[in-house]
C-alpha cells in the first residue's frame, strides 16, 4: 500500500510553459468544443494565467493579460468570436426549454453579455409567458401533467411555487397549474 502512495509522490506532472501561443492553442481548443462570449473565453483564460501562476512565479500576469486581450481581439476581427451571434444561440435554446425573459437575461448577463447586445436581441424574440410556462410544466411533470388526480391536488402549491421560482409570475403560474379558484383545491 505504502508503494503506491510513493508512487503517486514521485509522479510530478510536467507543465508546459505559458506562451501567447499556448494561450491561443487553449483558447482555440476551447472554442471547438464550446461555443462563448468574449467575456466568458476572458474569463476561461485568466483562470488558466492564474493556475499556471501557481506552478511559475516568474509569469508575468500583466503581459499574460494582454496576451487574452489580443487574442480575443483577434478572434473577433476573424469571427471565431461573435457575442451577437452567441446571444442569439443562446436566447433561441432558453425559448425552446421554455424558459422565461426574466431567466435568460440573467443567465446570459453573467456570461458577460453587453447590456444593449442582449436588449437587441431579446425585442426580436416572441415571448409568449404562457406557452412557455407550459413547456416548463410539462418538462417537471407537474400540475396537469402529473400521472394521478389526487396527486395533483395534494401538490398544486408545490407546483406553483416551482414555477414561480422558474421565474413565472403568479397569475400565469395559478393559469398553467390549474387553480383559477383556489378555493376548488383546498
Amino acid at each position: 500500500m505504502f508503494e503506491n502512495n510513493e508512487k503517486k509522490a514521485l509522479k510530478i506532472k510536467r507543465i508546459r510553459k505559458m506562451t501567447k501561443e499556448r494561450l491561443q492553442n487553449i483558447a482555440l481548443y476551447y472554442l471547438e468544443r464550446f461555443d462563448s462570449s468574449s467575456s466568458n473565453l476572458y474569463q476561461v483564460l485568466k483562470r488558466r494565467i492564474y493556475n499556471y501562476r501557481r506552478y511559475d512565479d516568474n509569469l508575468d500576469v500583466a503581459e499574460a493579460e494582454m496576451w487574452i486581450n489580443d487574442i480575443i481581439e483577434k478572434f473577433e476581427k476573424i469571427g471565431y468570436l461573435n457575442d451577437t451571434r452567441y446571444t442569439e444561440f443562446k436566447v433561441q435554446n432558453y425559448i425552446n426549454a421554455g424558459k422565461p425573459e426574466k431567466y435568460i437575461r440573467q443567465k446570459l448577463q453573467a456570461k458577460g453579455i453587453d447590456e444593449q447586445v442582449l436588449d437587441r436581441v431579446l425585442q426580436t424574440q416572441e415571448f409568449d409567458e404562457e406557452e412557455m410556462a407550459k413547456k416548463f410544466v410539462a418538462k417537471k411533470k407537474i400540475g396537469p401533467y402529473r400521472e394521478d388526480e389526487t396527486k395533483r391536488r395534494e401538490c398544486w402549491q408545490k407546483d406553483i411555487s416551482a414555477v414561480i421560482r422558474a421565474g413565472f409570475s403568479y397569475e400565469t403560474a395559478k393559469k398553467i397549474i390549474g387553480v383559477e379558484n383556489i378555493d376548488d383545491f383546498s
